[in-house]
């Protein structure tokens, strides 16, 4: 048998949703006394975007870690419970295939996400990310509305 450390961990994209997301979470891992961790997702198509336009590879790493800072500093700000995040990941790739996996290498993870991020029309032709990882999820899930 595996040793499982139960976590909290809040999908964080900077939408208005994923803030509500890391508010409720900072919520749930006080109540809990779990350890709470921020994950949020560079998306693969954003890097591409900066390729096509002629940006450096180191510059688009630049971008990448701006991108996460910006995403973790909101939603700590967002955090209306004083909860002091122990881990910030920030992943690259596709949003909803980078959190599944996430979800499949750290069993006893408890995700919580909003239900609709930055990317309204993708979703309306692709699937919503919030839906992929509930399909997929291997453990619990709480999805957060308005």
């Amino acid at each position: 048998m595996t040793n499982v450390t139960p976590s909290i961990v809040v999908a964080c994209d900077g939408s208005g949703q994923s803030l509500q997301a890391a508010k409720m979470a900072a919520d749930l891992a006080r109540a809990t006394g779990q350890p709470l961790k921020l994950l949020s997702v560079f998306p693969d198509s954003e890097a591409e975007r900066l390729v096509i336009n002629g940006v450096q590879h180191s510059d688009v790493v630049e971008e990448e870690k701006n991108y996460g800072r910006k995403v973790f500093d909101a939603a700590k700000e967002a955090m209306t419970v004083k909860a002091s995040p122990t881990l910030e990941i920030l992943l690259k790739g596709d949003p909803a295939k980078e959190i599944i996996e996430y979800l499949q290498a750290n069993p006893g993870t408890h995700l919580v996400l909003g239900r609709r991020g930055h990317s309204m029309v993708r979703s309306l032709t692709l699937g919503s990310i919030s839906e992929k990882v509930i399909r997929h999820a291997t453990g619990p899930v709480t999805v957060v509305s308005e």
